[in-house]
């Protein structure tokens, strides 16, 4: 048996217990605790609550004590929508673009996706799993505790089981995202699923837990979505769909149809859209690192809100479109630009993300038996997670009981 107690905590600030996923006023549900520590044995928080609660006995035999004087605490972060399987990276395309070069443009003259393909497939197995433990031990730095990756950067068989296998030995939860772009060796969009949905998707069903489609203009329509996303749906994987970043092209009803876990991007969503959403069980993750990086309009994070929607949020880590793996900026940019309110910004990056993940039994609130993944904030009010823009706000990092960072 190991124990930990974190004590003396300026504050403690979890997301108060309730069904998840949240939305409407109960995004805004959080409990701040001052004065505060967080009791953890063999992993999982033991006890939780004000110092002076805190007895002789409860302290007797601990492994580990760590003085949280002057710092706060929040949930382990969730980033359920990162990309981390990539050779290479996109600095030139990143300066093309700050000349002027449009996203959709560059990939249409076989740049964005297509390059990290590329890269990608030049990478031995070690080479995509030493890529891939770097970009998890990136995302802890900045307290995330638990994080989906995606595949999509190899589309053939080798590459896209490959980074399934490394995102799951990197600790994250694979997502197989088959469907991201049409590569080279293929003329269109129906005959490169023909194969891999034969060729890759029986295997890709054993190491994933989710599928994810990018349902654009340029990659797969809605007719193509929906067939890869069935298929996928029949091989027990969960579904997941990039959605409305361009264009509306059909990603919410079609999420919506087959109970997908999310619809991921949402900056041209319109109010027919935001109100569908609202209606049913689907949560919006939404990825305004992406659309900065882009210098795209913003999702509309405080009209689907408003409207009762869920959403997380996520950073979208890429290397073409969203080279962040920092939530903390992530959340400054909900409250600066989707105009979320901190209490809301922390829900969507801690129980609102895991439930995307089908993990919010274990964790993203900080309560009694549930996983102990504790972010500690350099501050005296936790609110700095999002007001300290790109500060070096995490302190420490506990994951699992165990001090990470």
């Amino acid at each position: 048996m190991t124990r930990l107690l974190v004590r003396d905590l300026a504050q403690l600030a979890t997301p108060s217990a309730g069904p998840a996923p949240l939305r409407g006023r109960a995004l805004r549900d959080v409990t701040v605790i001052e004065d505060a520590y967080v009791l953890c044995r063999d992993g999982v928080i033991e006890a939780v609550g004000p110092m002076r609660d805190l007895d002789a006995r409860s302290t007797a035999a601990l492994d580990d004590e760590l003085d949280g004087r002057h710092l706060c605490a929040v949930p382990g972060l969730v980033d359920c929508h990162t990309h981390p399987a990539w050779g290479g990276d996109r600095v030139a395309e990143f300066s093309l673009r700050a000349g002027g070069a449009s996203y959709e443009e560059l990939h249409a003259a076989g740049g964005g996706i297509l390059a990290t393909v590329r890269a990608t497939r030049a990478l031995d197995d070690g080479e995509l799993q030493a890529r891939v433990a770097r970009h998890a031990e990136w995302m802890l730095r900045h307290g995330t505790t638990t994080w989906e990756g995606k595949s999509g950067y190899g589309l053939d068989r080798e590459t896209e089981l490959a980074s399934l296998r490394a995102i799951r030995a990197a600790g994250g939860s694979p997502t197989w995202l088959g469907a991201h772009a049409v590569p080279p060796e293929f003329e269109d969009a129906d005959s490169y699923l023909d194969f891999t949905l034969a060729e890759v998707l029986p295997e890709a069903s054993q190491l994933a837990d989710a599928a994810d489609v990018f349902l654009e203009r340029g990659a797969f329509d809605a007719a193509q979505a929906r067939r890869y996303l069935g298929a996928c749906r029949d091989a027990g994987l969960s579904l997941r769909l990039h959605g409305d970043q361009f264009t509306e092209s059909g990603a919410i009803p079609l999420a919506v149809e087959l109970g997908a876990r999310s619809v991921d991007h949402l900056e041209a969503t319109g109010d027919d859209g935001a109100r569908r959403l609202a209606a049913s069980d689907v949560v919006g993750v939404l990825l305004p690192a992406s659309a900065l990086f882009l210098d795209r309009p913003m999702p509309p994070g405080r009209s689907l809100v408003d409207a009762g929607a869920a959403v997380a949020l996520a950073t979208d880590f890429n290397p073409g479109s969203s080279f962040t793996e920092s939530l903390p900026v992530v959340t400054t940019l909900a409250c600066t630009q989707l105009h979320l309110a901190p209490e809301e910004a922390l829900s969507a990056v801690t129980i609102n993300a895991a439930h995307v993940l089908g993990l919010a039994h274990d964790r993203g609130r900080i309560a009694p038996g549930l996983r102990a993944d504790l972010v500690l904030l350099a501050a005296d009010d936790w609110r700095h997670l999002g007001y300290h823009l790109a500060g070096d706000i995490v302190v420490h990092v506990i994951q699992d009981g165990v001090l990470r960072r």
